[in-house]
């Protein structure tokens, strides 16, 4: 099985956290029961075993939680949380080395369908190679199995993640909005991750055709009805997507803020008039006749990648980039909440939540709230912290960990 080679098989068993601690109304339909790490970032060689409860990791800032995080997210399609690319998560050589080993995650765990085994990595044949496009191709194995694409990884598992850095999302740009938006979208329908980037690569070739002045009219044809295609299938999945989500939104058991939902700027507009097929006829006929005001532009000025997502205060009917920062918070963490409901009523089960410093910015009314909310779900939430108090309200629901000097160690519990 992927990367139970050499360099993972020597890192020692780790003791099974403490048994009893987590009662088993607490473990997670979808869960990891052990993660291990080679080369990946801070970590050199490291290895979790959880009984598929939330997990909340402590630690002082820089000692590498978050890497924790972004691991687990590379077992989804996409480049993880921090959008890294491949070759820059790999640990730094050691003094004397000029390349490492290449990086490598592994998880076991349990789902709906079963048990899986995913492994993920940079691949080994080309982690040396001068080609910058080669070397940062990353490799999937799904039991054994290598897949075809790191698509397949949203077949058997799905997550949703806040950082830091996305709490200004209601007012940084509509890239930002779009890309939160289809990371919601793959893990309740994982065929949305094919469609955009099918999407992405064709609209790419077309605008490289256009910029160097090839208008060939059957390549450009070709390349817009791949666009055609893919771009109404994922706004069809977009669309439908945010439509439920406000309904999800009211089913919360607390405080939290519920939103409203709307597309804007985008393509949603076709759908609208009539049936996708009409829609995608209005599309290709739209990119044909902006070629020329396209190549000026240097990209294609209509389609889905032009969508934005508009978010709302629902009680106070304004929009969420108008909103104190303290309830565009809220209004983050309830609709991530909300994504996970629909998920778990599309696949069975919640997704995993990769909550990073999620706690330091809640009041103590609103940590309780979301860690009721977690459990609720059955969920199995990983989430960081500098303050091991602020997950107090987790104490005999969830595992705590903390990191030293690149080990993962287990903090002693308070049993329930």
């Amino acid at each position: 099985m992927l990367f139970e080679d050499d360099h993972l098989s020597d890192v020692p068993t780790p003791e099974p956290l403490t048994a009893g601690i987590v009662p088993e109304s607490q473990v997670a339909d979808l869960r990891v029961t052990r993660l291990a790490l080679s080369h990946f970032r801070s970590y050199q060689e490291a290895m979790v075993e959880t009984s598929g409860a939330p997990v909340a990791v402590m630690g002082p800032n820089g000692v590498g939680k978050t890497n924790l995080l972004e691991a687990l997210s590379f077992l989804t399609p996409g480049r993880g949380l921090r959008r890294a690319r491949i070759s820059a998560v790999e640990r730094l050589p050691a003094p004397g080395q000029s390349v490492g080993p290449a990086w490598a995650v592994n998880a076991q765990g349990c789902g709906t369908d079963g048990s899986f085994n995913l492994g993920t990595g940079r691949d080994p044949d080309f982690a040396t190679g001068q080609d910058e496009e080669r070397s940062d191709r990353r490799v999937v194995h799904i039991d054994g199995r290598k897949a075809k694409s790191q698509n397949s990884l949203g077949d058997v598992m799905h997550m949703a993640w806040l950082t830091p850095e996305m709490d200004r999302l209601f007012v940084d740009s509509a890239t930002d909005r779009r890309r939160f938006l289809d990371r919601l979208v793959f893990g309740f329908t994982p065929a949305h991750a094919g469609q955009v980037s099918a999407y992405e690569r064709a609209m790419r070739e077309r605008s490289r055709l256009l910029r160097d002045g090839r208008f060939d009219d059957s390549w450009l044809s070709a390349l817009e009805d791949q666009m055609a295609a893919a771009g109404v299938a994922l706004a069809v999945a977009r669309r439908q997507f945010v439509e439920s989500l406000a309904d999800a939104a009211e089913l919360g058991i607390s405080a939290f803020p519920a939103p409203d939902f709307a597309l804007e700027g985008g393509i949603e507009d076709l759908l609208d008039r009539g049936a996708a097929v009409d829609a995608e006829d209005d599309l290709r006929d739209r990119l044909r006749g902006n070629r020329r005001l396209d190549a000026e532009a240097g990209r294609a000025l209509v389609g889905p990648h032009r969508t934005d997502l508009a978010v709302r205060h629902r009680a106070k009917n304004m929009p969420a980039a108008l909103c104190s920062t303290g309830e565009q918070k809220a209004l983050l963490v309830s609709t991530i909440l909300a994504a996970a409901r629909l998920q778990k009523r599309a696949r069975g089960s919640a997704p995993l939540l990769l909550l990073d410093e999620i706690a330091a910015h809640l009041d103590e009314s609103r940590r309780a709230a979301l860690f009721d909310e977690i459990c609720a779900l059955g969920s199995q939430a990983w989430m960081t912290g500098t303050d091991a108090g602020l997950f107090d309200g987790l104490r005999g629901r969830a595992h705590f960990l903390t990191v030293v000097e690149g080990k993962i160690l287990e903090l002693e519990h308070t049993k329930p």
